[in-house]
């Protein structure tokens, strides 16, 4: 066969792929879903993956009446990122072996931060559970917070992840430092600043974080009176007009607002009167629903995460996902806005919440080119392929994965922000 590995590629290839795994930290902390890859290829490589079911519940023997039909919803899943390394040797550059794992590694290195950064960056963009801290990174306290919006809506409290920033996770390691014994986990977080799991979450530290930038949007309003346009009402599929029915993605929500001047993706806030309840039970939280701005569609218009679902339409899909109650119906309901001041973004999450889906490419063999190809621990194929041009007596090597991320439910993810002084 042409161009073939020899054994000390091959060996350089498996500790490629090892290094991959070790480094491919986020992905080992979201689910995993593995798709048919001929039947990607003919749906655009997009399926649609079901939500949680909400389920309501009755009292006494007699159900009559009861017995309604139940939505589901799905949102849309996409194989959609593909990461390549490339590079050339020359054939006296080949003769030096150190240099060409070198070469490996670094690509290794890259394509595991891309995938960490894939993750990231879903969860910080799309969490819409927000909890601004007055104050720096200071320890336990923080961290409760996000615990507490959890727990108040109903989110799982298993396999919850929270990733830090490295000065907010070095200043909540200091506040852990800070104690009169220097004993097991205080300890650690003095010589390692190693803060571990903390208030039910597992927390990692990053040493690259997104930024959210201060809100721009000024004074903005809302109505929340019962106009059909001012909730949402979540629906399984839609019909158009010439009878085509397709899925519908319940994430998102367009609202009309007063203006949309100097708002951006990403900014946070909340409403006046709107609070969040406890997705099983319904109960009102005490506590102000948080969204997100997903897109500014023109001058009035905002997309945001999640939709407002509180059941002023009284239909059966709006009572089993309803997610907020509206307290005082408004024509001019204002916004508060909660990224006061730019900060890292430190997303937090349960790990259903987020899922990754692997792809592959199918490289034919034979064809001039070797190729080699593996799974990590995370389902993700890594492929490495390698070409000898007779012309230029050069070879040129490339790595390459191909991946999707989606973010199934924003309200089980959401960002911790420091420093937000009003």
């Amino acid at each position: 066969m042409a161009n073939a590995f020899n054994k000390e590629e091959r060996v350089a290839f498996e500790n490629i792929l090892e290094g991959f795994q070790d480094a491919e930290v986020m992905a080992r902390n979201v689910a995993k879903f593995s798709t048919d890859q001929q039947m990607m290829e003919r749906s655009n490589d997009t399926i649609w993956r079901p939500q949680p079911y909400i389920m309501n519940s009755f009292d006494g023997q007699d159900q009559t009446g009861n017995f309604n039909d139940k939505t589901q919803l799905s949102v849309p899943a996409s194989i959609n990122i593909e990461k390549s390394v490339p590079w050339t040797m020359s054939a006296t550059e080949l003769r030096d072996a150190l240099q060409e794992n070198r070469l490996g590694d670094g690509a290794k290195q890259k394509l595991a931060s891309d995938i960490n950064v894939a993750i990231l960056n879903i969860a910080a963009l799309q969490g819409s559970l927000v909890v601004p801290i007055a104050a720096a990174a200071s320890g336990f306290d923080d961290v409760a917070k996000c615990e507490a919006i959890m727990n108040e809506q109903g989110v799982p409290d298993w396999d919850r992840i929270l990733a830090l920033s490295t000065r907010d996770y070095n200043g909540m390691a200091g506040n852990l430092a800070d104690r009169e014994t220097l004993t097991g986990k205080a300890l650690s977080a003095y010589e390692r600043a190693y803060v571990g799991r903390i208030a039910s979450f597992d927390t990692f530290k990053l040493d690259y974080s997104r930024r959210i930038l201060a809100a721009a949007g000024g004074a903005i309003t809302m109505s929340t009176l019962d106009g059909a346009t001012n909730y949402h009402v979540p629906a399984a599929t839609s019909t158009a007009t010439t009878g085509e029915i397709s899925n519908v993605d319940n994430r998102f929500q367009n609202i009309t607002v007063s203006a949309t001047a100097n708002v951006v993706a990403g900014d946070c806030f909340t409403i006046a009167d709107l609070n969040a309840v406890h997705q099983i039970t319904k109960e009102d939280t005490g506590q102000l629903k948080t969204f997100r701005v997903v897109e500014v569609v023109d001058g009035t218009t905002l997309k945001i995460t999640p939709p407002m679902i509180t059941a002023q339409g009284a239909s059966e899909a709006e009572v089993q996902y309803q997610n907020c109650v509206i307290n005082t119906k408004a024509a001019n309901s204002a916004f508060t806005w909660l990224n006061i001041d730019p900060a890292a973004i430190n997303p937090f999450w349960q790990k259903d919440a987020l899922e990754i889906l692997p792809g592959r490419y199918a490289v034919p063999e034979n064809s001039g080119a070797s190729v080699m190809r593996g799974k990590t621990d995370s389902g993700i194929e890594v492929v490495m392929s390698k070409q000898y041009d007779i012309q230029t007596m050069k070879t040129f090597f490339r790595l390459d994965t191909r991946f999707g991320v989606v973010n199934k439910a924003p309200e089980m993810s959401g960002i911790l922000i420091f420093s937000q002084i009003p």
